[in-house]
């Protein structure tokens, strides 16, 4: 099997040959039993998270998502922890030796950032850049780890990945990158030099808003240290959680296509809108990173963001509460719209003025588009 679409069918139907199913079987466990000393101690030398052990090591139902989202990726192994930002905080941990110095992407996905601000600040030397000048002129011999989302999540900025790649190399640091937006269906992270891909897997894989899973691939060399740390604080993923995990990606390239076509439809709506001052989506050709786009991804999904003209906090709660088909709430990747304010000065510690042009995040699902438009339309009147 070499085509992707063929590999989210069959992958990770192992375990169902022997129950005879379609779908491979859920197994819960925190016990595993042996047939001799030898096999626990055989089971005890294994890579963990990679053979079953002990509960919290995983079971069949762990290891067929786990091998399944690797071979998507193109990579070795895939740890499963118990949400995107348990995956990001694991591998933040894991590379923050003391004294070191970590380099984060200044629009991080916020609750990384959050975490990173509140965990690491007095262990490390934690900054933060914008471009990939800046981050050039930040990285020195004493970098442990280059942390970056692409895109980000709340302003839909590309950074070029091979550039940054290049410099995490020159001063030998792993470069992590929550590559939740645009999956393994669109992003190909690690042909990119990516060392250590994250997943929300919560979000696209998932694909219902129902699960909480994170995902984290590379090589068992890159993934050494943030397994470690996750043996030893006890993160991982309930088997129940994977199998949704599982049988998300079996239509994860259906659903995709249409959030990507509904989502073309609606930004080349907003682009026209007065009340819209810019559509932040890297898929249209008038965004300012769609060539890095294009060179870095074959598709995009669902979620871009849009600049409302300067108005009043009132006008924003107007607009924001008068959309009917827009579900008001945190995340994105399921199968419903959804909105939620994006406002990264707040991220920041700053105030947005009452003349500021205000973003708002738009997931797009997969309803259909002309009646999101109409949606969006009756919404606009009230600004």
């Amino acid at each position: 099997m070499t085509r992707f679409d063929t590999k989210l069918a069959h992958l990770g139907r192992d375990s169902a040959d022997d129950a005879r199913t379609v779908n491979p079987p859920v197994t819960r466990a925190s016990t595993i039993l042996f047939d001799s000393l030898d096999q626990l101690r055989a089971a005890r030398e294994e890579v963990p998270f990679e053979g079953p052990r002990y509960g919290i090591y995983g079971t069949s139902t762990t290891f067929e998502l786990q091998t399944a989202m690797a071979d998507l990726c193109g990579t070795e192994s895939c740890i499963a922890t118990a949400s995107g930002l348990s995956a990001i905080a694991a591998t933040m941990s894991a590379h923050s030796t003391p004294g070191s110095r970590v380099l984060l992407q200044n629009d991080l996905y916020w609750p990384a950032r959050a975490f990173a601000e509140a965990e690491l600040t007095d262990i490390v030397d934690l900054r933060f850049f914008e471009t990939v000048e800046e981050l050039d002129a930040l990285a020195s011999d004493d970098t442990s780890l280059v942390f970056i989302e692409v895109p980000t999540s709340g302003t839909i900025r590309m950074i070029d990945v091979s550039q940054v790649g290049e410099i995490a190399r020159r001063v030998g640091a792993p470069l992590a990158c929550d590559s939740t937006w645009g999956t393994p269906r669109f992003f190909d992270a690690h042909a990119l030099g990516i060392d250590i891909s994250i997943h929300a897997g919560t979000k696209y894989i998932g694909g219902h808003s129902d699960l909480m899973l994170g995902l984290t691939t590379g090589t068992y060399e890159a993934l050494g240290p943030t397994r470690e740390w996750c043996v030893r604080y006890g993160s991982t993923a309930a088997p129940d959680v994977c199998w949704l995990g599982l049988r998300g990606l079996r239509t994860l390239s259906v659903r995709l296509e249409r959030h990507q076509a509904s989502a073309l439809d609606v930004a080349t709506w907003l682009e026209d809108r007065p009340e819209v001052v810019r559509v932040l989506y890297p898929a249209l050709p008038s965004d300012p990173d769609h060539d890095l786009w294009r060179r870095q991804f074959s598709g995009a999904p669902g979620l871009f963001s849009i600049e409302l003209r300067a108005c009043d906090e009132a006008a924003y709660a107007r607009f924001i509460e008068s959309l009917e088909l827009f579900g008001l709430g945190a995340s994105w990747g399921g199968f419903e719209s959804l909105v939620l304010p994006a406002i990264p000065q707040a991220r920041r510690g700053l105030d947005p003025q009452p003349d500021d042009g205000r973003l708002v995040r738009l997931h797009i699902g997969l309803e259909d588009p002309a009646d999101l438009i109409a949606d969006l339309e009756q919404a606009l009147s009230h600004l």
